[in-house]
């Protein structure tokens, strides 16, 4: 087994007890996968994501098998390897945080509410509710990621991908964060959207200052 993968087992437990510490999951309800290569590694079935150690981390195959680890992976493995079979990412985090599974309840998006959203893809769509495990919710949640990088799901939680797991489990508290400010806003008055115009030009703006970093970077 090589180093590589032993680290990547290593950094699936560190952000699974990240995961715990930032209260983003209760107990066991939640998961997390980094791909390397044909393999991924993965948290176990039942574990205590606070507490998770290497020891917590099954390496499973794209193919679904298991390869190692100290018993089943956790139940949305099919979610995990759905998303990995459909897109370049690297990293996939899944938590039942609380402001994500409450805005599921009262709304079927989070609209832009903030352009830092635009890293997520814009609107975060709600999918609807299947069981949890199931190759329906995987199948929803697979379609859903497509051009974006997180989702809520129906009376569940949320996932995030990311091109590594320190930018997923980025994505997932921006995403927790989202929530929290749309529900804030939501008790008091119908939130405002930010339109087309303002998201294409803060688009402008991003483009604008990372072309002139690039620039200065090549007259160095």
């Amino acid at each position: 087994m090589s180093v590589d993968v032993e680290e990547l087992r290593q950094s699936v437990a560190e952000t699974a007890r990240q995961l715990g510490r930032k209260g983003l999951v209760l107990g066991t309800a939640g998961n997390v996968s980094a791909r390397a290569g044909d393999v991924v590694a993965v948290t176990a079935t039942g574990l205590v994501l606070a507490d998770a150690t290497i020891g917590d981390v099954t390496l499973v195959g794209t193919d679904g098998i298991v390869r190692a680890g100290p018993g089943e992976p956790t139940s949305e493995l099919g979610l995990h390897l759905g998303i990995y079979a459909s897109s370049e990412v690297r990293a996939v985090v899944h938590a039942h945080s609380s402001a994500a599974v409450a805005l599921s309840l009262v709304a079927d998006e989070l609209p832009p509410v903030h352009y830092a959203q635009l890293s997520l893809g814009g609107r975060v769509p709600v999918v609807p509710f299947a069981p949890f495990g199931t190759a329906e919710l995987a199948d929803l949640v697979v379609t859903a990621m497509r051009s974006r990088s997180a989702v809520i799901m129906a009376h569940h939680g949320s996932v995030a991908t990311g091109h590594d797991l320190a930018a997923a489990l980025s994505n997932i508290e921006l995403l927790e964060w989202l929530c929290g400010v749309y529900l804030s806003a939501a008790a008091a008055a119908t939130p405002r959207a930010m339109t087309d115009a303002q998201l294409a030009a803060t688009l402008d703006e991003v483009v604008r200052r990372s072309y002139g970093t690039t620039a200065r970077r090549a007259e160095d």
